[in-house]
């Protein structure tokens, strides 16, 4: 296991758990975007636990790998959805937030394989 990844997946864990976070902690910055992307209210609670199970996942995968795997495949995919869902609302400008949360799920991911 290698230093990059190590910190690379705490990275990527901290994040997508912050994300989470902020929508059980309804975060005006987070819920008032969801809310205009189109989002059914429903769903968030279910959002935030998806992100915070893939953070959880990604640390239990620094001890058993096959844990970590499944979580970023799982944080990837999330996040590739909030990409087009993004989208499909055309907020075009706002496309490069679950990118940057995407972004260290996608490489935790391509460091452990």
């Amino acid at each position: 296991m290698s230093t990059a990844y190590v910190i690379v997946t705490v990275l990527a864990a901290l994040m997508a758990g912050y994300s989470g976070a902020s929508i059980f902690f309804k975060a005006k910055y987070t819920v008032e975007p969801l809310a205009a992307y189109g989002v059914p209210k429903g769903l968030w609670n279910f959002l935030g636990a998806a992100k915070t199970a893939g953070a959880v996942g990604l640390l239990v995968g620094l001890a058993v790998p096959v844990i970590g795997m499944l979580a970023g495949i799982g944080l990837v995919l999330y996040f590739t959805g909030a990409v087009i869902t993004v989208a499909r609302a055309k907020a075009y400008g706002h496309i490069v937030f679950p990118v940057i949360y995407g972004a260290p799920a996608a490489a935790a991911l391509i460091l452990a394989g």
